[in-house]
């Protein structure tokens, strides 16, 4: 009987892990089409830059993360009638505040300081790219577009570091981080196409897209996630 169990047991358990890299494979085909849509990809060359200051750009991710568990709560807070998008936020804030911590855990392992917050320029210039004049539907849209557009990014820049930078445990660490802001990516989208009522997502992303090429030209020269 224990020999059943303990089959039955380990059967679930590998039905599990070939589930989970499907699901990571997936993301990764969706990551490399081509790359989350971005127009202009980072020169690889930034990961030197972040590597040369660790302590910098660890302390920076830090506080990315915290923003985006603050943007997933501010979007529940002002969209609480859609349970599932509460339901998803929910997860993708805790999931964000796990993120914050690995990487305080990261800085303090290494011996180094979290220092203050840091000034995103990226993102303030991101929100002023937001529709503020329409209905509060699209108001909404926007803000979930401005969301996956710092998703993507985050995500391109997590793959240029896992790819580029010489700590293989860093490595390791930006590699799984960037299948999940793919997963974080999709989310928002896909609640921006179920919840549209006037707005033509494809077009808007577009427009996003479009912005934030010519936006990203003037970053990639210090060590910042988004910098």
């Amino acid at each position: 009987m224990q020999n059943r169990s303990f089959s039955l047991h380990n059967s679930q358990s590998t039905c599990c892990y070939y589930q989970n890299q499907a699901i990571i494979a997936s993301f990764v085909r969706l990551i490399q089409k081509p790359m989350l849509g971005l127009k202009l990809l980072t020169d690889p060359r930034w990961a030197n830059i972040a590597e040369s200051n660790l302590e910098e750009i660890l302390t920076d991710h830090a506080w990315c993360e915290q923003k985006a568990a603050t943007n997933a709560i501010t979007l529940i807070t002002q969209n609480s009638e859609h349970m599932d998008l509460v339901e998803e936020l929910t997860a993708i804030a805790i999931e964000e505040m796990q993120h914050f911590q690995m990487v305080v855990d990261i800085i303090k392992k290494r011996g180094y300081t979290l220092g203050r917050e840091r000034k995103d320029d990226y993102v303030g210039r991101l929100v002023k790219f937001n529709r503020r004049d329409g209905s509060r539907n699209s108001a909404f849209i926007d803000r979930l577009l401005f969301a996956a557009m710092i998703e993507a990014r985050s995500c391109e820049r997590f793959r240029v570091l896992s790819q580029n930078i010489k700590d293989p445990e860093l490595a390791k660490f930006y590699h799984d981080l960037m299948i999940s802001e793919a997963g974080h990516y999709t989310t928002f989208l896909n609640f921006a196409r179920k919840y549209t009522i006037d707005i033509d997502v494809d077009k808007r992303w577009k427009e996003w897209l479009d912005f934030e090429g010519e936006l990203i030209q003037g970053f990639g020269n210090r060590e910042a996630i988004h910098g």
